[in-house]
């Protein structure tokens, strides 16, 4: 039984080139016969019959391609490819298990995971009230106002420590009680950690706390821009020196962190990929850099808070706005982080192909629109201090 009927191949290299990648003997038959030349024809009438043969052919050859490109048996030149940044996994914004508050007396709470939170010293502040920017385009949007949590960032006190061993108690219970009256009086986070596990309520939920400063993150849908107002600051007595292999921090810090992370993520439905690190988001406008903060550069315990390693996402300020970070940041930071930062780096690379500019032009652009954004963000927040006076 013979096979299908041969076609001789065109003398244009682009033509071969396009046959021979076609596996399927079939379809690569309709590509040939589709763009094979028509016969030769004599002079008389050759103009006329010239045009009722090669139009056709011509429809027949666009056919043809539209054919094998559906069909998946034409391959394309090759050109050059950037990777892609990693893509969310499943289990980044996987819910947070049901927790509810069982009690409050006496400026206390208790919640259905064992959690208790000292209320006793909370104090005010400004209310919470924010934009957050759409990320296809946020230079096009005004922002939308709003007033609930989106995240919480994860800091360390910095403070000074002692071992923690029954023989320091005295001293552990001073500097715990020192630390919590001076972040009361700067209201630098919401919640405060100590290093038996107690947790306090610094600054009312409802309420902005000064701890993120100028910082960024997205959530694939949205930019945040300074996390005073739009995530939740929780601060574990520690601290996080260079060269540490391990912060100090106690099983019942732990313990206690984990709980209040499932209160919050139950209560405002915050994804788990939006619990970060002040590294990750601390940025320092003056000179478009990662890190003018670098508490939990590295060694965080995402998985003993029940939270995938979100070192590992994609640092937003780098691929959405263009930021830079130093020899010494990336020094700093643990193999975890460095992976976050290669693939922001990657995904800014791509974004500029797409763009059609180079890379160097395409970050100064993005940071242009950051500073846009910025002075959006500071204009609001400006007028939402003078609605609060």
């Amino acid at each position: 039984m013979g096979g299908p009927p041969q076609v001789q191949l065109s003398s244009k290299p682009w033509l071969n080139w396009c046959a021979d990648r076609i596996t399927d003997p079939v379809v690569r038959l309709r590509f040939l016969q589709a763009m094979a030349p028509p016969p030769e024809l004599s002079a008389p009438g050759r103009a006329s019959r010239l045009a009722s043969l090669v139009l056709p052919r011509l429809m027949g050859a666009l056919l043809a391609a539209l054919f094998l490109v559906q069909a998946g048996g034409w391959v394309p030149p090759p050109r050059v490819r950037v990777a892609a940044g990693r893509p969310f996994r499943a289990e980044e914004n996987r819910p947070a298990p049901e927790v509810w508050q069982v009690e409050s007396s006496g400026g206390w709470e208790t919640y259905s995971n064992g959690l208790r939170i000292d209320g006793r010293f909370a104090v005010s502040n400004h209310p919470r009230s924010y934009l957050a920017f759409p990320l296809d385009r946020p230079e096009a949007s005004a922002g939308v106002r709003r007033s609930q949590p989106v995240g919480v960032v994860f800091h360390a006190t910095e403070s000074p420590q002692v071992p923690f061993e029954a023989n320091q108690n005295g001293v552990l219970k001073k500097i715990g009680e020192s630390l919590l009256e001076y972040v009361r009086r700067k209201r630098a986070y919401h919640f405060l950690i100590d290093r038996f596990g107690r947790v306090y309520r610094v600054v009312a939920e409802s309420d902005t706390a000064n701890h993120a400063g100028n910082s960024v993150w997205s959530d694939g849908q949205w930019l945040y821009i300074n996390l005073n107002q739009s995530f939740l600051g929780v601060s574990l007595e520690a601290r996080t020196e260079p060269g540490q292999a391990e912060p100090e921090t106690s099983p019942a810090q732990l313990r206690a962190a984990a709980m209040l992370t499932e209160v919050l993520r139950s209560r405002y439905h915050i994804p788990a990929g939006n619990c970060v690190t002040h590294a990750q988001v601390s940025v320092n406008p003056a000179n478009m850099q990662l890190g003018y903060h670098t508490d939990w550069i590295s060694n965080f315990p995402f998985e003993p808070l029940g939270l995938p390693d979100n070192y590992a996402r994609p640092v937003p300020a780098l691929w959405a706005f263009g930021f830079e970070f130093s020899p010494e940041y990336r020094a700093r930071a643990g193999e975890r982080l460095r992976v976050g930062l290669q693939l922001a780096e990657q995904d800014l690379t791509q974004r500029a192909a797409k763009a059609g500019m180079g890379l160097r032009a395409y970050r100064k652009l993005l940071q242009r629109q950051y500073r846009q954004e910025l002075e959006k963000v500071r204009r609001a927040n400006a007028a939402e201090d003078e609605e609060s006076e």
